[in-house]
């Protein structure tokens, strides 16, 4: 498909056409991109009279890619997932209607504004979020009108039939009652050491296992990659900043520091003119020239006595705390420096500064070093990016774009779709690597956006099928697998044998460990295999223990319950657990309902 695009990118006609799609998508989304180049009519099923047609397929085949929850390369495998998920609307939709469920164009209107995806910052209705992202899902306002409508009257159905459903009152005072059990036994462990035999899987063993489980040792499709990665960051790595332009930035960036700040004010009216208090102002700057102290002058001076008592001092402020005049004469202070003289509304000022409350240059060095870097390489890297589309897009290989660029040209072990490592096990990557263009036909990827630092280009160097891996490639792990079940095994039947012996009252020498009332949710430390095996165990009667044995991984155990306890209430947890046994009640319900449906519709494929 893309060399398509590319033999044929250099005529008008091509390109009108590409435009009428990107701007059919933008408007309207995948329904009227299938419209455009014809509806095919083909029926891929048929439900009790009523198609299923291609078209409605492959756009709930499309929608569940963009979605990002499935991959491109497994659209065969979704395809058939998604025709069994068409059929199953079908038959509950015919039933909904059968049943005379029904939404109005008002409801549906209702529910259309309230929907928060649909809504302005402001909680209203926006009708331009409201096409955009129904075009970036694939659909269009009459098709998703009408899936809408569908899926409120199979909500409207499966909530009739959980609604229907209850709990009697003795079946959740019981459940409540299981739930809180505690349970007191001992346990005793058998290992490997228990065994009198060593266990050696013989040949047989082994070639049967491997004949049973084939696909456990299959070797995934896998590809070798060679790349090219253009990465901002490490051109910023590569450029000198000088310290005045480092602290240039910090002054820069710390120009809005909250401050501390002390004034000396004089106001003027009824005691003394604007003049005079200028005159004892530029009076007071003369006095601060000749190196007295700003604190001891505001002392004697300063209007302001709350203030004048800490040596003029305001405290620490932010801008916009004082209004315009005094945050443009406060804030154009470095540390230690005085103001000229400042009017506001309150009077006359002179200001300075104690202290910035800022990071200090040293500890942002760094940081300030990493983004002037990048500020300067930002339109290199840009230009550099557009290159590698550029080049990439019509070069047979990856050699010559790396140099071009200056770029390492990368190579990766055999790879599969799910076990990349690294920058291959990004967002994007591999779906590329499978890709039709780039694995069938060779083609260099399209230029991949890892982040907003870094672009990468791939190409396949290796490609080679999945096959399952012959015996002696893995007989080893073969092996392992026979004796580690071999082993389980053996360890089984030695408990059980030991149990039995336990029921027939002989003594058994076995290490054994005390566990005091165990709940269902503290297992104090035990595995939960082991805590709900002894659960399994029934409830002693009298004084004599009940016996029961589990595997759990490599060992076996075995358990003596010696009592069954009430334990205590959690209404929370009890509240809980009714909950989600109502829940699994009603989706049990509600599947039964479709699995009815579905064994009585007349279904063709």
């Amino acid at each position: 498909m893309l060399q398509s695009i590319r033999d044929r990118s250099r005529s008008w006609g091509a390109k009108i056409i590409v435009g009428a799609v990107v701007v059919t998508m933008a408007l309207f989304g995948v329904e009227s991109l299938v419209g455009l180049f014809g509806n095919s009519g083909d029926e891929v099923a048929e439900v009790n009279g009523e198609p299923i047609m291609r078209q409605e397929l492959e756009l709930s085949v499309q929608r569940a890619i963009r979605s990002g929850q499935v991959p491109p390369e497994q659209e065969r495998a979704l395809r058939g997932q998604m025709l069994d998920e068409l059929i199953t609307d079908k038959v509950l939709n015919q039933y909904a209607d059968e049943g005379g469920l029904h939404l109005s164009e008002e409801q549906l209107d209702q529910i259309i504004v309230s929907l928060p995806e649909f809504q302005d910052q402001e909680g209203r209705f926006d009708s331009e979020l409201f096409r955009n992202r129904l075009a970036s899902a694939g659909y269009t306002p009459v098709g998703f009108r009408d899936q809408l409508r569908r899926d409120m009257k199979q909500q409207q159905l499966q909530q009739g039939l959980a609604f229907s459903d209850f709990t009697l009152e003795s079946e959740e005072q019981r459940l409540a009652e299981l739930q809180r059990q505690t349970r007191t036994f001992r346990h005793a462990t058998l290992d490997a050491g228990s065994l009198e035999e060593e266990i050696v899987p013989s040949e047989a063993a082994i070639e049967a296992y491997y004949a049973d489980h084939r696909d456990d040792f299959r070797r995934p499709e896998q590809v070798r990659l060679s790349y090219v990665v253009l990465d901002r960051q490490a051109m910023a790595e590569q450029v000198e900043v000088d310290e005045e332009a480092l602290r240039d930035a910090w002054r820069e960036q710390t120009a809005d520091a909250d401050r501390r700040l002390s004034h000396i004010m004089l106001t003027f009216g009824d005691e003394r003119t604007r003049e005079e208090a200028m005159a004892e102002l530029e009076e007071v700057q003369a006095r601060l020239a000749e190196g007295e102290s700003f604190a001891d002058l505001a002392a004697r001076v300063s209007d302001d006595t709350v203030s004048a008592e800490q040596g003029g001092d305001l405290g620490v402020v932010s801008r916009g705390f004082f209004g315009v005049a005094f945050d443009e004469a406060a804030f154009s202070l470095d540390e230690g420096e005085v103001s000229e003289i400042v009017e506001t509304d309150n009077g006359l000022h002179l200001l300075t500064v104690t202290a910035l409350e800022r990071e200090s240059f040293e500890s942002r060095r760094d940081e300030l070093r990493r983004e002037l870097a990048l500020s300067r390489v930002s339109g290199e890297f840009n230009d550099r990016a557009q290159q590698l589309i550029d080049e990439s897009f019509a070069a047979d290989d990856l050699q010559g774009v790396a140099e071009d660029l200056g770029l390492e040209l990368q190579t990766s072990d055999w790879v599969s779709r799910d076990d990349a490592e690294g920058v291959l096990s990004e967002p994007g990557v591999m779906s590329q690597a499978f890709s039709a263009d780039v694995l069938e036909e060779g083609y260099n990827s399209e230029v991949i956006e890892l982040d907003n630092d870094r672009r990468m280009v791939l190409r396949v160097a290796e490609h080679r099928e999945a096959t399952t891996l012959p015996l002696a490639e893995v007989r080893d792990e073969v092996a392992a697998e026979v004796e580690r079940e071999m082993r389980r095994d053996a360890l089984r039947a030695r408990a059980d044998e030991l149990v039995a012996a336990l029921r027939d009252g002989d003594s058994v020498d076995l290490d054994w460990q005390q566990a005091e009332e165990v709940s269902r949710q503290q297992s104090q430390g035990l595995s939960r295999t082991l805590v709900d095996a002894a659960f399994r165990v029934p409830a002693p009667e009298g004084d004599a223990p009940t016996y029961g044995a589990v595997v759990d991984g490599d060992r076996a155990v075995i358990i003596a319950l010696q009592s069954v306890g009430e334990g205590e209430v959690d209404e929370q947890v009890e509240q809980f657990v009714s909950s989600m046994a109502e829940r699994l009640r009603a989706q049990a319900a509600i599947q039964g309902l479709i699995e009815h449906l579905r064994s009585e519709a007349e279904i063709k494929r």
